[in-house]
């Protein structure tokens, strides 16, 4: 009983540092900004009106159904990995001054990156309602899917940050060699341009992306009004699963030598 109690205590006492840590990494973000918070609707809504004109009048890729919509969707989406396995990857070095003063779990900080650009999600997701309205596309029940999206996102985007989070205390060049494969992620994933368009050994090799599977599940059930079935979701909670382990274990492995390298 006492155990339980104590392990009670202490995932509150985390769950406090987290949502106060959520709370100031959403201050400082907007801190001194005259739009604040209107910028996480704003951004999304700008880089799709860009890519919609250059892709629809220079590559002429506007046969793709709500071409907007298709690329909003891909880019809100995509933007939640990259943002928060990004933050997620220096949020022990940065945090390196408190980790050194005061015992508290390590995995604390990755995790409240990941959770904080959950957030900044969310609200972006009011652009994508926008959009919708815009073009008259009427929002079905399988939009109650999106929570499960979500959970496989957050498991997806946290064992992939606390893998990356653990590997830059030891290796900074993962710092720098990250931008380089999210880049080259970015072209690999369909997100603003159609996957017809790619030769068949391509189409083929997106079946080992992760972010293909999670970005069509979105379109899926935002503009295509489609329930994906049981075994598109039992790769996105495989591809999920996995990687939350894989990254999971490999941060219990070696955070107790962190304190020596940051």
């Amino acid at each position: 009983m006492a155990n339980r109690t104590t392990a009670q205590t202490e995932l509150q006492r985390n769950w406090f540092t987290i949502s106060s840590l959520v709370s100031k990494d959403f201050k400082l973000k907007y801190r001194r900004s005259i739009l604040g918070v209107a910028w996480s609707v704003l951004n999304p809504l700008l880089m799709m009106c860009v890519l919609a004109a250059v892709f629809t009048n220079v590559l002429k890729f506007g046969d793709v159904a709500n071409f907007p919509m298709y690329l909003i969707l891909g880019n809100v989406l995509f933007a939640l990995m990259s943002d928060s396995t990004g933050s997620a990857m220096t949020s022990i070095l940065e945090s390196a001054p408190l980790i050194k003063k005061i015992k508290i779990s390590k995995m604390i900080f990755p995790i409240e990156k990941v959770l904080f650009q959950l957030v900044n999600f969310a609200i972006s997701l009011i652009a994508v309602v926008i959009v919708m309205v815009f073009f008259k596309i009427a929002p079905t029940i399988n939009l109650l899917a999106l929570p499960l999206l979500l959970i496989y996102m957050l498991l997806f985007c946290s064992g992939l940050g606390m893998l990356l989070s653990a590997l830059a205390v030891f290796f900074r060049d993962v710092c720098h060699f990250w931008g380089v494969i999210i880049t080259a992620w970015t072209y690999a994933t369909p997100l603003f341009y159609p996957v017809s368009l790619l030769p068949n050994w391509m189409q083929a090799a997106e079946a080992f992306n992760p972010m293909y599977h999670y970005v069509c599940y979105f379109r899926d059930i935002a503009m295509y009004n489609t329930m994906p079935g049981l075994r598109e979701n039992l790769v996105c909670l495989g591809i999920a699963v996995i990687t939350f382990i894989v990254g999971f274990l490999v941060f219990r492995k070696t955070e107790k030598k962190f304190i020596l390298y940051v």
